[in-house]
């Protein structure tokens, strides 16, 4: 029997590494929700709305490196936008399908629900378009050449993509076949002089050191700059963006660079070498600590995606993977100039002191074990958490990029859907947390066994370090009961506490290391106990604004 339109789409996104679809149904989705379900390889798994739906796949992209995620015309799709521009902000495939009404409707302009009642069926597709890198309704005569399109644009960018199923075309047989489009390769002339220029001008530095950014990551590039480490040794810093993309315990890591907000050690030392070599690291305000970081163009070589700039020369159609692979091959190794790399030091407090930021960063830091899946919420705990030294293996996720409060607690769901063998630990703001606090449920739901921490601090504490005003009332919050959240929410089993001291939060954490289920444990501080880094951000910021 012929596959149909949907079949043949969910059966090349298991080819490319997807076993789970994230979704909320509705009834134009019904087709790809009911082949999702029937497909033997393949899960449902529902959220609580779409946009926490999207967060999920956000988290689920950025452990198996691609992600799908099913919603509803209109009321459903655009719930989902504001995770689906998230990711591509972030450089996360996502594939969007979206059921829509069938073309019958559609070409009567009927108003039907979930419409604007004015005929217009191609408006949410629009509105998709700055946050998709390709987009395609989905037909029988189309179908196969527009799924290895969309994929290939969707790997080449990094970015979410957009496919549209009319009910009635969705349970159609695929009329036609096409190739598997071949993933992108260099231009050999162009990578060759890109690789002798980059290994000629670090033959003459004295010094040098690297920025592996997140795009190593997001393009499947780790293990060849892993490779150029180790052949080379150089040493390498990272930014906030890119924290944990390659492991910290390693000899050549010298530590985070944040501008002039943090390290100053670091900062010096990067930023005094004779050569940079910036690996796909975007110059965020994030990354660079608020602008205040100062690479010398005349000493950086920026290595992006799909091209390279050294001293002012643009070499065009250079993958970085393949480049990496070939700067590994020829550049010797050296016995380079490098620094130790810090980290959070020994935690302050005992006892019935209370919970503050030097009490609490250094703890959550030596609670981490070798191959944790770390995921903390934009804010003040991803800054307090940030310039801890992982151990190995363990892997560190923000929405440094695109910020978007809430995130964490579903992206933490979809992390943990995407490697159910490795420890999920899930650090977030109450703040964020009230947005997005029902898919916790989703945990129990699945037997998934998270360590979540809530920082009760009663509001938006970055906010309030970025606000001319702190007190003021849009930065409080509903004063929930966190640790009576799991069962509500039908996690039974769980280890549960709320914790207002040292001494408090050392026995709850001593029981949450060898818990046999999921852990969810409040730690109340006060509504100002703040890292250094969000203090520094937050005075950066607000100096910034000052000069507009």
């Amino acid at each position: 029997m012929a596959r149909t339109v949907i079949e043949h789409v969910l059966s090349r996104l298991r080819d490319i590494g997807v076993t789970d679809v994230f979704g909320v149904p509705g009834d134009y989705s019904f087709a790809v929700s009911d082949a999702v379900c029937n497909d033997p390889d393949l899960q449902w798994v529902g959220c609580c709305n779409e946009l926490n739906a999207a967060y999920a796949a956000d988290g689920y992209a950025r452990i198996r490196g691609v992600a799908a995620l099913s919603t509803t015309y209109g009321v459903g799709e655009l719930s989902a936008v504001n995770g689906i521009a998230g990711a591509y902000a972030e450089h996360l495939p996502i594939f969007h399908l979206v059921g829509t009404p069938n073309m019958a409707t559609q070409s009567a302009r009927a108003l039907m629900h979930h419409t604007l009642g004015n005929g217009e069926y191609d408006l949410y597709r629009r509105m998709s378009e700055p946050v998709v890198c390709a987009q395609a309704v989905m037909t029988p005569q189309n179908v196969a050449w527009e799924t290895e399109r969309l994929i290939a644009e969707a790997l080449y960018h990094r970015r979410p993509v957009y496919m549209a199923f009319p009910a009635d075309l969705a349970n159609q047989p695929v009329a036609g076949q096409a190739p598997a489009i071949a993933a992108p390769r260099s231009n050999a002339a162009k990578l060759a002089r890109a690789a002798d220029e980059i290994v000629a001008a670090l033959q003459a530095a004295g010094s040098a050191c690297v920025l592996p950014g997140i795009l190593v990551q997001r393009a499947g590039a780790r293990a060849a700059m892993q490779a150029l480490i180790d052949a080379s040794g150089l040493p390498f810093a990272t930014m906030f963006m890119a924290k944990s993309v390659l492991d910290e315990q390693q000899p050549g890591y010298v530590g985070m660079y944040d501008g002039a907000l943090m390290n100053p050690e670091v900062r010096d030392f990067v930023e005094g070498a004779d050569r940079v070599l910036v690996v796909g690291s975007p110059m965020t305000d994030f990354n660079t600590g608020a602008f205040t970081a100062r690479l010398d163009a005349r000493k950086t070589i920026t290595i992006g995606h799909h091209r390279t700039l050294i001293d002012g020369r643009v070499h065009a159609d250079v993958e970085m993977g393949e480049l990496l692979a070939a700067l590994a091959q020829r550049l010797p190794r050296r016995d380079w100039k490098r620094i130790a790399a810090g980290s959070l030091g020994e935690p302050a407090g005992r006892g019935g002191d209370a919970i503050d930021a030097s009490a609490l960063y250094p703890r959550w830091a030596g609670f981490i074990r070798p191959d944790d899946v770390v995921v903390a919420e934009t804010g003040t705990v991803s800054m307090g958490l940030g310039f801890a030294r992982l151990p190995r293996g363990a892997g560190f996720h923000n929405q440094t990029l695109w910020g978007s409060i809430g995130w964490a607690t579903p992206a933490a769901f979809g992390a943990a859907v995407a490697a159910p063998g490795r420890r999920v630990l899930l650090l977030t703001g109450d703040g964020s947390h009230q947005l997005t606090a029902q898919e916790i449920g989703q945990f129990g739901r699945l037997g998934l066994k998270p360590v979540v921490f809530v920082l009760n601090n009663s509001g938006y504490l970055i906010e309030r370090l970025l606000n001319k005003d702190p007190a003021i009332a849009y930065n409080d919050i509903a004063p929930w009961r966190y640790a009576e959240l799991p069962h509500a929410l039908g996690c039974d089993g769980w280890m549960t506490a709320r914790v207002t001291t040292c001494d408090e939060l050392d026995d709850a954490m001593a029981a949450a290391a060898t818990a046999e289920a999921g852990v969810y444990i409040e730690v109340v501080t006060d509504a100002y106990a703040a890292s250094p880094l969000a203090q520094k951000l937050g005075d950066a910021l607000k100096a910034m604004r000052k000069g507009e």
